[in-house]
């Protein structure tokens, strides 16, 4: 029986680049029994602080927090900025490195490419092998989510998103003391795993889970492992 809505923990999840809430469509499900699930608005501005203060604006009081990709970063500033209101902490295929010359190199090319005339199709083929385990490559329902909510998004959250300064969280995971979860999909090539082992390092008390046969979107890519690994998290002893 699903728990009362006053029973269930306030479960804040945020999103990645050009990423909504279908990202988290199957987590928003399968923890319906134990969590009140919203998903911040990562949209509202080119500034970090800016989308901070909404995402901030429209949570509960105090809430698990779990952040994907983009959304880890945002996640790591909330904790910086609001540390009272965050219950526990899940940073999935992210990173804590403030963006090294040549990424942000990489981003300025992204962002000058999707300037120029013509329609905008989000993760372009080549992207997308990136982004999903190459397993998944030919997965048509897979592939036709992801594009359908990059394209939905568009052109200008884009540009919006990859603005976004992204800092060196170190001290966050140095400092965090409350349960931290760490995942990452063993063949993730935008956040490799070895950046989550190096966050772990941080925080030996961080629960760190690797999903074989996947990529970088893990919540779409291995829902059901993410569900799981999100509800231990959830139900951890403080």
């Amino acid at each position: 029986m699903t728990a009362a809505l006053s029973d269930r923990i306030p479960l804040l999840l945020l999103p990645g680049l050009l990423n909504d809430a279908e990202l988290w469509r199957d987590q928003i499900a399968d923890l319906a029994d134990i969590a009140d699930c919203h998903v911040g608005d990562l949209t509202g501005g080119t500034r970090m602080q800016a989308v901070v203060t909404q995402v901030l604006a429209d949570a509960p009081p105090r809430f698990a927090l779990a952040g994907f990709s983009l959304g880890g970063f945002v996640a790591q500033e909330i904790v910086r900025t609001a540390p009272q209101r965050v219950l526990r902490l899940a940073l999935l295929d992210t990173s804590f490195h403030a963006e090294s010359p040549e990424r942000a190199a990489q981003r300025r090319s992204q962002q000058a490419s999707v300037r120029l005339p013509g329609r905008f199709h989000g993760f372009g083929d080549a992207l997308m092998r990136s982004y999903v385990d190459v397993s998944r490559v030919d997965d048509h329902a897979l592939i036709q989510r992801v594009r359908d909510m990059t394209a939905r998004l568009g052109a200008d959250v884009f540009l919006q998103q990859s603005a976004l300064e992204r800092r060196d969280g170190h001290d966050v995971l140095a400092r965090y003391r409350d349960p931290l979860l760490i995942l990452c999909g063993a063949n993730d090539r935008i956040t490799p795993l070895s950046i989550s082992q190096e966050m772990q390092a941080l925080a030996p008390h961080a629960r760190l889970t690797v999903l074989p046969d996947c990529g970088h979107l893990a919540p779409m890519e291995k829902p059901a492992e993410v569900s799981a690994a999100l509800r231990g998290w959830l139900t951890a002893e403080v």
